[in-house]
């Protein structure tokens, strides 16, 4: 079926090449763990981010997307196929992604494009430091990635054919970003589109391994924290904030060395940029311990998405409040490139909003969390949805999280336990409701999706992934994925 599909695509492509002007190149950054409020453009007092500020005025800033599942492998898996994780069994860390899933760089591959992939994957499930064999990797060709490491000064990858563990030479965000600007470079004058996705693992956790030029820019107590975060969790916080921060922008310098190159070859008006994250890291918000991801509150669950395509766009620095969740990113790029959308993809075309003059208006998009792992009191099964003004949040016994983001960014003042919102909540759990059906899940306890589709997990609650656990093996939903 996945062979008959790319065939299909294969021959649309091929006609629709005939008749119109070439696919626009994609230039796909997906830092770790990033979260949208740490940014210049979107107020944060503390980080410097002059190149993705610049990108933000230069292309458009999509201020309400979250991560469909706030934690890593449930998100990239979301991202490649563009559907959501109770449809394809993703929802834990550590799965591995069916080779039957039809997926973005093939679906890309076969409408002309050469693929590209270099830095973190996790999405093969055999082990973080195991190799991964060209069948494995969903139809990426030029690769330099590895299953996970967060040992950024010392970092492994795999290459080609070959199972030799090779390592980045030095920070790895930088040695990544030089391969990739060499891969522009070559690409630059190919008579074929490219689409490269750059997978960092910053700012992701340990942030005490950040360069220490740029860990000096944020002395811990000149950083000014958000009123959400506790005293008890302030000095803690501080730490954790002067390494992420570090990261931030080392990875910010890394993405102006790419604008650069794209200028430099000639490929920026024909290339769609894209900036965002898989989720984001709480920092002690909500009380919540640093590196905590998974739960429902916007450092988690909110990340950044930036958009930029001189081609088509209708105007640089346009805001757009339109609402996005992680199956949409891949329809509405193979939209804005001019490819057909597989049956099997869950997410919106959205492509019109970059156009400019859409009729698309508010939506409510869903985020969840199917099966959460770690510390009990901050982790729970909950279904959300945020819209342009609101999240709202339900757990298994009812109405969890209700908050205005507009008048109440921080999230402090839940309207979920106050009557003068309850018709407010009346309408958003129907929404909830509406979203949840369209996609048939009908939000049962992270007990019985596990056993649903399949998982044995080991005692930290994910997927086992390697042999300190009995039992470790690769681990694939065992549904059957949904008819291409």
């Amino acid at each position: 079926m996945k062979l008959h599909l790319l065939l299909t695509l294969l021959a649309t492509a091929t006609v629709a090449q005939g008749a119109e002007a070439r696919h626009p190149n994609i230039l796909y950054v997906l830092p770790d763990q990033w979260r949208a409020q740490a940014t210049g453009y979107a107020g944060d007092p503390n980080v410097r981010t002059p190149n993705l500020d610049r990108l933000a005025k230069e292309g458009l800033y999509f201020r309400n997307v979250v991560s469909v599942c706030p934690v890593c492998t449930p998100h990239r898996a979301a991202l490649m196929t563009g559907r959501y994780p109770t449809s394809t069994g993703m929802f834990l860390n550590d799965a591995a992604l069916p080779g039957a899933e039809l997926c973005m760089a093939e679906i890309l591959k076969a409408a002309g494009y050469t693929t590209a992939y270099i830095g973190k994957w996790h999405l093969d499930g055999h082990g973080r430091e195991l190799f991964i064999p060209p069948d494995r990797r969903q139809g990426w060709e030029y690769w330099k990635a590895a299953e996970c490491d967060h040992t950024y000064n010392h970092s492994h990858y795999y290459t080609g054919n070959s199972d030799q563990k090779q390592y980045w030479e030095g920070y790895d965000a930088f040695a990544q970003t030089k391969d990739a600007q060499q891969y522009l470079r070559d690409h630059a004058k190919s008579d074929r589109p490219f689409v490269l996705l750059i997978a960092y693992g910053e700012p992701h956790f340990p942030h005490n391994t950040s360069l220490p030029e740029y860990r000096a820019l944020y002395p811990p107590g000149k950083i000014k924290l958000p009123p959400n975060v506790p005293e008890a969790m302030k000095a803690r916080a501080r730490q954790e904030a002067q390494g992420y921060y570090a990261h931030c922008t080392a990875l910010d310098k890394c993405v102006g060395d790419l604008l650069t190159t794209l200028a430099e070859t000639g490929l920026e008006r024909d290339t769609i940029v894209v900036f965002t994250s898989d989720h984001g890291e709480m920092l002690g918000s909500q009380g919540c311990p640093p590196f905590m991801k998974q739960v429902p509150w916007n450092e988690s669950a909110h990340v950044p998405f930036l958009l930029r395509y001189p081609a088509v766009q209708d105007a640089p620095g346009r805001i757009v409040k339109t609402p996005l969740t992680t199956p949409d990113i891949l329809p509405t790029l193979l939209g804005l490139a001019g490819v057909a959308i597989p049956k099997s993809v869950e997410g919106e075309d959205l492509s019109s909003l970059v156009r400019g003059g859409s009729t698309v208006g508010d939506r409510a998009v869903l985020y969840m969390s199917v099966a959460p792992f770690g510390p009990r009191e901050f982790l729970k099964e909950y279904r959300a949805i945020r819209t342009s003004r609101y999240t709202y949040v339900r757990g298994l016994d009812g109405p969890w999280l209700l908050f205005d983001d507009d008048k109440d960014p921080y999230q402090l003042d839940n309207l979920a336990t106050k009557p003068e919102a309850s018709a407010l909540q009346k309408e958003l759990d129907g929404k909830l409701h509406a979203a949840l059906k369209r996609i048939g899940d009908d939000f049962r306890p992270a007990r019985s999706y596990i056993e649903e589709w399949g998982y044995d997990v080991a005692p930290y609650e994910s997927v086992r992934y390697d042999s300190r656990w009995p039992g470790a093996k690769s681990q694939s939903p065992k549904r059957k994925p949904a008819a291409q």
